[in-house]
């Protein structure tokens, strides 16, 4: 599955973990759980964890626009744990569509990530 979510440190954190290349179908159940856990814990802390990510399909690219602007104000902090140049790009582009703070992390530093994540 190129997307797949968990918890950790009893719902403080929400872990994205994303791989390959992203569909417009991958964005159906995920949207739903992630919404319910916003239901279930109000704004959220996010670790989007990119293993052997390749980016969206055209399709895609417009759900995950939707989805930024839909849930603009609902991340509190986004730690973004990748390991290529893009992915920290990504990272900077992403400021502009969510009020989160929001950093980039080399896979070797995830422990940090999570520390990060965790902070008041």
């Amino acid at each position: 599955m190129p997307i797949a979510m968990s918890e950790e440190s009893n719902g403080r954190i929400l872990v994205i973990q994303v791989s390959g290349k992203l569909a417009a179908a991958d964005y159906g159940d995920f949207t739903a759980e992630f919404e319910r856990l916003l239901r279930k814990y109000g704004k959220l802390r996010v670790l989007f964890d990119m293993k052997d990510f390749h980016g969206w399909e055209a399709g895609a690219a417009w759900e995950d626009l939707k989805f930024d602007v839909k849930h603009f104000a609902d991340i509190d902090r986004l730690a973004m744990i990748g390991e290529t140049t893009w992915e920290h790009g990504m990272a900077e582009l992403f400021r502009p569509f969510t009020r989160a703070k929001t950093r980039f992390f080399d896979h070797a530093k995830g422990s940090e990530a999570r520390r990060w994540l965790l902070e008041s």
